[in-house]
């Protein structure tokens, strides 16, 4: 049950129409609290500096400077996780990042600028990773590389995945059990689950794309 979204309405799945009002959210909260910027800003402001602010100090001890060329990605990547997440506690409301295709969206967008990035900064020597040390041991360590790299987005996004679905699902068993009283600390728990899934998987971000941005050996 969806209440406020007339959903049965809409042509579009749950987690397509969640995300847009997710992103639209965000764009208009953005534009209000950046029209009038201030040396003395307002709470709106504030409060988008101390979460940019943060998310920066945790880009330069994780990539340093360097790093930083990626802040936009990071910040909305992990903004946007974060506001999913927490969504799918109001009840009646779904978390986008609860469904495969969302985390695996966003996982396929690291992965691919994971290696872009690479193959722009390194050329053919990124490459040359995959292969081996020599090249008789290509046809051993191709495979091995190429199954590394990919089980990355696969992790990123199943474990988002799983534990978001799984924040839904215990709600909506406690919902159903205790439909008028649901006991606080299983909402203290399930806010400290979402914020901490979206710090893994900017985490394991930052990660991949300051790997690819190291010397290849």
């Amino acid at each position: 049950m969806h209440p406020f979204l007339l959903l049965d309405k809409i042509p579009l799945p749950a987690h397509v129409t969640y995300t847009w009002v997710i992103m639209l959210t965000l764009a208009l909260v953005s534009f209000l609290a950046t029209r009038r910027l201030s040396m003395y800003p307002g709470r709106l402001q504030h409060v988008f500096e101390v979460i940019l602010g943060g998310i920066r100090g945790l880009m330069l001890d994780v990539m340093g400077p360097t790093g930083l060329k990626f802040f936009p990605l990071i910040a909305t990547v992990a903004i946007f996780i974060l506001t999913a997440n927490l969504l799918g506690l109001i009840p009646g409301f779904e978390s986008p990042t609860s469904n495969l295709n969302t985390t695996v969206s966003m996982a396929l967008v690291v992965f691919f600028m994971t290696h872009v990035v690479g193959i722009w900064l390194h050329g053919f020597k990124y490459v040359k990773q995959f292969l081996g040390p020599v090249w008789w041991m290509t046809p051993i360590m191709l495979p091995i590389e190429l199954v590394s790299h990919l089980a990355r987005p696969l992790s990123l996004s199943m474990r988002l995945f799983g534990n978001i679905m799984g924040e839904d699902l215990v709600l909506a068993i406690v919902l159903l059990l205790v439909p008028f009283l649901v006991p606080l600390p299983i909402f203290v728990l399930m806010i400290f689950t979402s914020i901490i899934q979206t710090l893994v998987f900017v985490m394991l971000s930052m990660i991949y794309i300051q790997l690819a941005m190291e010397e290849s050996h």
